[in-house]
């Protein structure tokens, strides 16, 4: 077989309806957070509830995201894309319908469920219909500067939605997203006939996966609630070492493993899955802390914190598709993801400096070079992430890049939130002498908590820095050619 397969000629059409499906499952991450506290009013579940509101979410969505990208390479990344966005919207829909907790709870895991196997097909869906280096590069820009801006876009829809109509439109807004989408995915997207992954399923390496994963999740975020030293903590972070020591030994036994080894032991995707874990810990911080800053020190209304992050994302998009894109097939990855890390720790390095009276004109450079710095290096990432790899797995290669994400997400919220609990406490035991205003005091504490969190963010982003900067040492992408790729999916699809 030594044809090269023609690219779909409404690839670029089906980039726009891959990206709005995208776009719904990061908004889903933020927007649903703002409207917590008017849907715990209205169904009135205890402060310890409200955590798991987002946590089942998580936990789904994490442990499963390897299975979701298995199946896609299974079933086919279309079919799969397909299945996800009618069940998020079917998800999205009962939750914005609950009439209970456990109603909502509910939906919330569902959503993480379908989400688990949406994101990884709309990664691997561009990963096959864009082989031109060039393509790539301008399709995986726009795909990456969604994927980044997508979080501060639900803090302004999540605070728009809840302040002028109700909390549950946060899950209603969903509906329309995913029937869009879905109405492109049928009329538009179509997927190469190749590279599918006819093998029966790693079923033990599904259990394994999945367990180890959502112990780990869980394990983050209950470090966060009930603190390192806590017995159930620790128990959750052994059980998820030895369940994922045990699936990696699977892996390297089974005839057809969910994730394949060669998926992860080339360098250039260790070094993207790795540094892109870390950055995302350093986003998580700046979200989390310049959110609970805004809101609670400066005064800010949740549509008014949303618009606040609105140059980072205009910062975004320009480092995506202005920068990564242009630059992308004339620099090998590494000259644009470890320079980029390090203009994003710079801002929020600016950011470090926060004080009960600082104005917004003083967080503004941060923002902006924030955006700058996480646009220019998250496009090369997706891309190289997937680039190269044999189409067969091209599922499981995305399903890395979102788990990476993910459980960055879940140790940054955890991390991060201790550090900052620790420092605020510390440091009203040793200034308390000093305390005139309780209240002024009491702010004052806050902001340090959170301006030491930020120093941690910065130390962590300047680690990811030097993992892209070390591991990564890909060349240009030059145009990519699937016929050697497709040669060696045939057999697989034989079998």
């Amino acid at each position: 077989m030594s044809e090269t397969l023609q690219p779909d000629p409404r690839r670029w059409k089906a980039l726009l309806f891959i990206a709005l499906a995208q776009l719904m499952v990061v908004l889903d991450a933020t927007v649903v957070n703002i409207a917590l506290p008017r849907a715990k009013e209205d169904l009135g579940f205890a402060d310890s509830t409200t955590q798991w509101v987002i946590t089942a979410y998580a936990l789904a969505f994490g442990g499963l995201l390897l299975f979701g990208g298995r199946i896609a390479d299974l079933w086919g990344r279309r079919r799969t894309f397909m299945v996800g966005l009618v069940g998020f919207a079917a998800a999205s829909a009962l939750g914005g319908a609950a009439v209970n907790t456990s109603m909502l709870l509910g939906a919330r895991a569902l959503q993480g469920v379908f989400g688990a196997m949406l994101a990884p097909a709309a990664l691997s869906l561009l990963a096959v219909m864009f082989t031109d280096g060039k393509e790539r590069a301008k399709a995986f820009g726009i795909f990456g500067a969604v994927a980044g801006g997508g979080g501060a876009i639900g803090l302004i829809l999540g605070g728009a939605l809840t302040e002028y109509l109700n909390w549950r439109w946060t899950f209603f807004v969903n509906i329309p997203f995913a029937a869009v989408a879905l109405a492109g995915a049928i009329l538009v997207i179509r997927e190469p006939a190749v590279g599918l992954n006819r093998n029966r399923l790693d079923i033990p390496g599904v259990l394994l996966v999945t367990t180890g994963l959502v112990s780990l999740v869980y394990g983050f975020t209950r470090a966060e609630s009930e603190g390192w030293g806590d017995s159930s903590t620790i128990g959750l972070f052994v059980a998820a070492a030895v369940l994922l020591t045990a699936f990696a030994f699977v892996e390297s036994r089974v005839k057809a493993p969910l994730l394949p080894l060669r998926v992860l032991t080339d360098r250039n995707r260790a070094g993207v899955y790795l540094s892109l874990g870390m950055a995302v810990i350093g986003m998580f911080g700046l979200f989390l802390f310049l959110t609970l800053y805004m809101q609670g020190v400066l005064g800010y209304k949740p549509l008014v914190n949303g618009f606040a992050f609105l140059p980072m994302v205009a910062g975004m998009i320009t480092g995506s598709t202005q920068i990564g894109a242009r630059l992308m097939t004339r620099v090998p990855a590494r000259y644009l993801m470890a320079p980029g890390f390090l203009v994003a720790s710079l801002g929020l390095l600016i950011l470090t400096r926060i004080d009960v009276g600082t104005s917004y004109w003083q967080i503004l450079p941060g923002l902006i070079l924030m955006g700058l710095g996480m646009g220019t290096a998250f496009m090369p990432a997706m891309s190289l992430a997937t680039y190269g790899v044999q189409p067969r797995d091209a599922g499981v290669a995305s399903a890395m890049v979102n788990t990476s994400q993910q459980v960055g997400g879940a140790i940054g919220t955890a991390l991060l939130s201790t550090v900052a609990h620790s420092a605020g406490t510390e440091w009203a035991k040793s200034h308390a002498a000093t305390a005139t205003d309780p209240k002024l005091f009491a702010l004052q504490a806050q902001v340090h908590s959170y301006s030491t969190a930020i120093w941690w963010a910065v130390g962590i982003l300047a680690l990811a820095s030097l993992t892209a900067f070390t591991l990564i040492n890909a060349g240009k992408p030059e145009h990519h050619d699937s016929a050697a790729e497709i040669e060696d999916a045939v057999p697989v699809m034989a079998h």
